[in-house]
């Protein structure tokens, strides 16, 4: 056999083993993210409910969905492990700022403005309205009343009702 006819084979097995591995490598990555759960770290169910971790066994959790909710969860059953802040942001909706000591403006007006306002005339001819292109009812193209006039000449026939008896 020559090295044409069985290089597709060979590209062929490559490929099925680059993929058989990276699958390999997220459910390694998964599975060591479960086995690093505590009790006390803000967990995602696949099913998209958060809780807190209240008690780690071999194949199964205890969370604590809250006061006086608590649920049996495989340890598959766990989504991702959130760190203490986001899950704060996301359960509780308490934002930890990090750049407490920065005063960053709501909006982008104050960039915008000029130190000293501008008098000269020859700027208030660039505050002029931009036409964007969008043309209003009465500036429609001449081929669609043409259109119309064609459907007219067409018998009209409305529904249940034939020219014949």
């Amino acid at each position: 056999m020559s090295l044409v006819t069985l290089l597709p084979f060979i590209v062929l097995i490559g490929a099925m083993f680059l993929m058989t591995r990276s699958a390999k490598k997220k459910q390694q990555q998964a599975a060591d993210m479960r086995n690093q759960m505590q009790p006390g770290s803000g967990v995602r169910t696949i099913g998209g409910m958060y809780a807190t971790v209240k008690e780690v066994n071999e194949d199964s959790v205890l969370v604590d969905a809250g006061p006086g909710v608590e649920l049996l969860f495989a340890k598959n059953a766990i989504g991702a492990v959130l760190s203490d802040d986001e899950y704060n942001r996301i359960v509780h909706g308490i934002e930890h700022d990090l750049k407490s000591d920065t005063d960053i403006p709501d909006d982008a007006s104050s960039l915008t403005e000029a130190d000293e306002p501008a008098d000269d005339p020859a700027d208030a001819s660039d505050d002029k309205s931009v036409d964007l292109g969008k043309k209003g009812p009465a500036e429609e193209p001449a081929e669609a009343p043409a259109a119309e006039a064609k459907t007219d000449e067409e018998p009209k026939k409305t529904d249940g009702e034939s020219g014949a008896k």
